[in-house]
C-alpha cells in the first residue's frame, strides 16, 4: 500500500483523470435519465459536450488552474444560454474552486470566489422550481452556494498553511546556512588563533636558538663551557617548543587527545619570569618588575600578557642590535592588567614590526592587535623618543561590551 500511496503522489494528473472518467460515467447517466424527465430543457449533445469538458477540466485542474478555471466559468454561460440543466460533471465546478483558491493566482482565486457566489443564484434563476415559493427559492439559492463558498474557503487555508510551511522551511533552511557559516567563521578564527600561537612559538624559541647556536660556534674553541651552556640553552629551549607545539597541534587531533587525556598547560603570566630568564641566558639583558598586589586572572588575559612579551622581546632580539637592552614591567591595577616592554636598541622601521619582521611572514603588532582585542584592552606601540622600541598595553578584567 505504502508503494501504491507513493505512486498516486508522484503521479497527481493520473489521479484526477480517473475520477474525471468515474465523474463522466455518472454525468452519462444523469444524461440518459434525462429523457424520461418531461421537465428537460436543452439538447443532449450540449449536455453531453458540457459534461465531456467538465470532466476535462477535472482532469487537468492541477496542471493548468487558472486556464481551467476560465473554461468552467465559460461552460457555465453556455449551459445558462443553451438552457443545459445542471447535470453531475457541474462537480467539477466545486473542485476548480478549491484548486485555484490553494494554488492559483491571487486574481483566478479571487475570481473564482465571484462566480461562486453568483452561481447557485444565476442557476436558480435560469431553471427555477415551479413547487416552491420566492422566500424558498431565496433559501434554495443560499443552501446551494454554501457548498462553493466552503470549497473556496477550505482551498484558500489549504494555501495559507501550504504558505506557513514553505515559510519555515525557509527559515530552517536559512538557520542551517547560518550555522554553517557560524562554523566556517568559527574555525577560520581557530586557525588563526593556532597560526598566531605557532608564530609566537616559533619565532621566539627559534630566534633563541639561533642565537645561542652563533653564540657557542664563537666560543666554541676558546671557551667550551661557554659553548656547553649555550648547546644546553638550546636543547632545553627547543624542547619548550616542541612542548607547545604539540599542545597547538593538538587542537587538529582532538579525538586522539581525548584518548590520551594529557594536555600541556597554556602559558600564563607566572612563566614570564622564565621566559626572561631565557633572554637573559641568550645574552638580552632584560629588566623585570611587578607593580601592585598580583592576584589569578581569566587565562584569556594571562595567555595575551605572556604572548605580548615574548613578541615584544623577540622583536628586541630581532632589531635591536648586539647592546640592546630590555625592560618589562607588569602592573596590576584594581580593573586590569598593564603592560610596557620597552628597549634601548636601534629597533627597526615601525612597517617591519607591523609585519612581524623583516621577511613579512609573521603577524608582529597586528597579532598583538588581535590577541588584545579578543579580551576587550588596548595597545599602543610605537618607536621611543631618542631610540628603542616600545609597546604599552592595558588588559581589562572584565570583557568589554
Amino acid at each position: 500500500m505504502q508503494r501504491l500511496y507513493d505512486f498516486l503522489r508522484r503521479h497527481p494528473t493520473w489521479v484526477d483523470c480517473f475520477w474525471a472518467v468515474v465523474l463522466l460515467g455518472l454525468s452519462g447517466v444523469s444524461v440518459v435519465n434525462m429523457d424520461g424527465n418531461p421537465g428537460h430543457h436543452g439538447s443532449y449533445a450540449a449536455a453531453w459536450a458540457v459534461s465531456v469538458v467538465l470532466c476535462a477540466v477535472l482532469a487537468l485542474r492541477r496542471r493548468l488552474p487558472e486556464m481551467m478555471l476560465l473554461v468552467v466559468l465559460a461552460t457555465g454561460v453556455v449551459q445558462l444560454i443553451l438552457d443545459v440543466q445542471p447535470v453531475a460533471a457541474d462537480f467539477a465546478m466545486l473542485v476548480i474552486t478549491y484548486t485555484v483558491a490553494a494554488t492559483g493566482a491571487r486574481w483566478a482565486s479571487r475570481l473564482s470566489l465571484a462566480g461562486s457566489l453568483v452561481a447557485a443564484s444565476l442557476a436558480q434563476v435560469r431553471w427555477p422550481n415551479e413547487h416552491t415559493s420566492g422566500l424558498g427559492q431565496v433559501a434554495l439559492a443560499v443552501f446551494q452556494t454554501v457548498p462553493f463558498a466552503l470549497a473556496w474557503v477550505l482551498g484558500d487555508s489549504m494555501r495559507t498553511r501550504r504558505a506557513y510551511f514553505a515559510q519555515l522551511e525557509e527559515r530552517a533552511a536559512r538557520l542551517e546556512r547560518e550555522r554553517e557559516a557560524q562554523s566556517k567563521v568559527a574555525v577560520a578564527a581557530e586557525r588563526a588563533r593556532i597560526a598566531r600561537e605557532l608564530h609566537d612559538v616559533v619565532a621566539h624559541n627559534v630566534s633563541v636558538m639561533v642565537v645561542q647556536a652563533d653564540g657557542a660556534a664563537y666560543v666554541l674553541d676558546a671557551a667550551p663551557d661557554q659553548a656547553k651552556k649555550a648547546l644546553e640553552t638550546i636543547s632545553s629551549t627547543g624542547r619548550q617548543a616542541l612542548a607547545e607545539m604539540r599542545r597547538l597541534l593538538g587542537v587538529l587531533r582532538t579525538g586522539e587527545h581525548q584518548e590520551s587525556g594529557e594536555y600541556v598547560p597554556q602559558p600564563d603570566v607566572g612563566q614570564i619570569d622564565d621566559l626572561v630568564e631565557q633572554c637573559r641566558s641568550a645574552g638580552l639583558p632584560v629588566d623585570f618588575r611587578i607593580e601592585g598586589t598580583p592576584r589569578p586572572l581569566p587565562s584569556g588575559v594571562e595567555l595575551t600578557a605572556y604572548r605580548i612579551v615574548q613578541e615584544a622581546l623577540t622583536n628586541t632580539r630581532k632589531h635591536g642590535g648586539p647592546e640592546a637592552g630590555a625592560s618589562v614591567r607588569l602592573v596590576y591595577f584594581d580593573d586590569g592588567l598593564g603592560l610596557l616592554v620597552e628597549d634601548d636598541g636601534k629597533g627597526a622601521p615601525h612597517e617591519l614590526y607591523e609585519e612581524g619582521g623583516a621577511d613579512g611572514q609573521g603577524h608582529g603588532l597586528i597579532g598583538m592587535r588581535e590577541r588584545i582585542g579578543m579580551v576587550g584592552g588596548t595597545l599602543d606601540a610605537g618607536p621611543r623618543p631618542g631610540g628603542g622600541f616600545r609597546i604599552s598595553a592595558l588588559l581589562p578584567l572584565k570583557p568589554a561590551h
